[in-house]
């Protein structure tokens, strides 16, 4: 077992009436990638919003690289946060800045750095996702899978230890779609980040996961490799794969 980044134990969430997540409980190893698969409104979002305290659970524990992030307070919670990659299903640049405007952006904060340098952050971020040519285009000259990576890249920026994709594979075409999750592979082996991908897509699981959990009714219902999970007896696990 390698160091752990992240672990929840029975974590539960509910809306009202409505269970989102009953009993999850979940560990992430430094460097591993771990696909949640689930079909939509399984609480897969839920789940890593609240794992990084945007959501704050019912009940369970929520360890994240090595702090109890349910006793943070607000300003030490947006520091860890800093250490934590997002990359959400739009890919949410915006759209009145450049691709090279939209990467300085997190950068922003970090005042000890120099204009040079921060160039050169965002031309590394770029060459990354091999996009070092939209540097300074506007979004809106993009296609999906381009904003994608520029996402990706702009999350690649601030070195995470940790990447939360949500869905990076929707609404993109086949091919997109593999060579994102073929990045995300990339993206693991060349900085060694954990990372936790949520998608229901087949394919994105097979190319990117080191170890997969299948979430229904709020619970875990399978836990295991691509393969183990693709040969599962059970009808549900069984389901996805078909």
């Amino acid at each position: 077992m390698g160091k752990m980044v992240a672990e929840i134990e029975g974590l539960q969430k509910s809306f009202g009436d409505h269970v989102v997540l009953a009993d999850i409980s979940l560990h992430l190893e430094e460097g591993e990638n771990l696909v949640i698969f689930g079909k939509s409104g399984s609480g897969k979002s839920v789940l890593i919003k609240c794992l990084v305290g945007l959501i704050v659970p019912d009940g369970g524990s929520i360890t994240l690289l090595g702090t109890d992030i349910t006793e943070l307070s607000v300003p030490d919670l947006n520091k860890l946060r800093k250490k934590v990659g997002f990359l959400f299903q739009s890919a949410a640049l915006y759209d009145s800045m450049t691709v090279r405007e939209n990467l300085e952006f997190p950068l922003r904060d970090q005042k000890e750095l120099t204009q040079a340098e921060i160039d050169a952050l965002v031309l590394e971020a770029l060459t990354n996702v091999g996009l070092e040519d939209a540097i300074d285009k506007m979004p809106v000259e993009l296609s999906g899978g381009m904003k994608k990576r520029i996402g990706l890249a702009r999350t690649l920026i601030l070195k995470p230890e940790i990447i939360l994709y949500d869905e990076p594979t929707t609404g993109l075409d086949p091919i997109t779609a593999k060579e994102i999750s073929r990045l995300i592979l990339d993206v693991q082996k060349k900085y060694n980040t954990a990372a936790i991908i949520i998608t229901h897509d087949v394919e994105c699981a097979r190319i990117t996961a080191n170890r997969m959990m299948v979430i229904k009714d709020g619970k875990c219902a399978a836990e295991g490799t691509f393969d183990e999970l693709a040969a599962s007896e059970d009808e549900l696990v069984n389901s996805f794969f078909k």
